[in-house]
C-alpha cells in the first residue's frame, strides 16, 4: 500500500520559515517534518510514498535526490567530480514526487495522482502533522468497514473541525470548524479506497475537505478510527517550537 502526502501548500501562517522553504521541509530536530511523517508510516511497513508538490517543489525534489548527501558523511573529489559516501544512513523508501500545481487545492492534488495508485487502496495525510496513530489499525478498521474512506478522529480541546460519529463508528456528518469543545476532529490520517476518486470532481479548485468529504459522510461512506494518543499539527511557528522542544527532551 502507498501513502500519499499533501505537501504543496504555501504554509502562509508560518511565513517566517516558509518564505525560504515549503512547510513540509521546516525542521524538527534537524529533519524536515516530512521525514518524521514518513517515519510514522515506515514503522508500520509502509515504504512507498507519493508526495504531492506545489510551492517550492524543487527544494523537496532536491532533498530527496541528494538524500545521501544530506544524511551521510561524504568525501568530495572536486578534481574528479566524484563523491564517496561514508556511514550511509538511508531508508527503504520508494518516493514518487509529483508536481501537482502551484495553486491547486487539496482535492485537485489528490485527483492528479490517481494514475500512480493502480486502482488500489491507499493512505493519505498532510505534510504538516505528526502523531503516534496506529497506521496498521487504521488499515484494518478500513477493511472491516467496507466504506470508501476511513478518517482518523481525534478529540482535542476544541477550535478545529469536527466529526459526528454513531455507535457503529460511522461518520454521519463532517463539520469544518464548529464552535464548542470536546468534539471529534479530522486528524488528517486517512485510508482510502479507489472509489474515493468518484467523489472528487475534476478541477484544481476542488477542496477535499469540502464537498468530497461532506458527501462521503452524508452518503454513509465515511468510517472513523478514534485515536486517543499523541497528535500535533504544525500550523504556526509556536507549534514548531513545541515540537522541537519535544524532540530535544526525548
Amino acid at each position: 500500500m502507498k501513502a500519499v502526502i499533501l505537501a504543496g501548500g504555501f504554509g502562509s501562517r508560518m511565513s517566517e520559515s516558509t518564505n525560504l522553504v515549503p512547510k513540509p521541509m521546516v525542521e524538527i530536530g534537524g529533519k524536515p517534518i516530512l521525514w518524521h511523517i514518513m517515519k510514522i508510516y515506515s514503522c508500520h511497513g509502509i515504504n512507498e510514498f507519493i508526495i504531492c508538490l506545489g510551492y517550492k517543489a524543487y527544494l523537496i525534489k532536491e532533498w530527496f535526490a541528494n538524500y545521501f548527501l544530506h544524511n551521510s558523511d561524504v568525501t568530495l573529489d572536486l578534481e574528479q567530480n566524484k563523491m564517496e559516501i561514508h556511514n550511509s544512513f538511508t531508508e527503504k523508501w520508494k518516493v514518487t514526487l509529483v508536481d501537482t500545481g502551484l495553486n491547486t487545492m487539496t482535492g485537485g492534488r489528490i485527483k492528479r495522482i490517481q494514475k500512480y495508485l493502480n486502482n488500489e487502496d491507499f493512505l493519505l495525510t498532510y505534510g504538516d502533522g505528526v502523531s503516534d496513530v496506529d497506521i496498521t489499525k487504521t488499515i484494518q478498521k478500513h477493511k472491516e468497514s467496507g466504506k470508501v474512506i476511513t478518517i482518523t478522529a481525534y478529540q482535542p480541546a476544541g477550535r478545529f473541525g469536527a466529526l459526528e460519529i454513531n455507535d457503529q463508528s460511522a461518520v454521519t456528518n463532517f463539520l469544518e470548524k464548529p464552535s464548542g469543545d470536546g468534539m471529534w476532529i479530522n486528524a488528517g490520517f486517512f485510508v482510502c479506497s479507489p472509489s474515493v476518486f468518484d467523489f472528487i470532481p475534476e478541477g484544481d479548485d476542488i477542496i477535499f475537505e469540502k464537498l468530497p468529504l461532506e458527501n462521503m459522510a452524508q452518503q454513509g461512506q465515511m468510517n472513523a478510527y478514534k485515536h486517543k494518543g499523541f497528535w500535533k499539527p504544525m500550523d504556526i511557528m509556536r507549534d514548531n517550537k513545541e515540537l522541537n522542544d519535544m524532540w530535544d527532551t526525548g
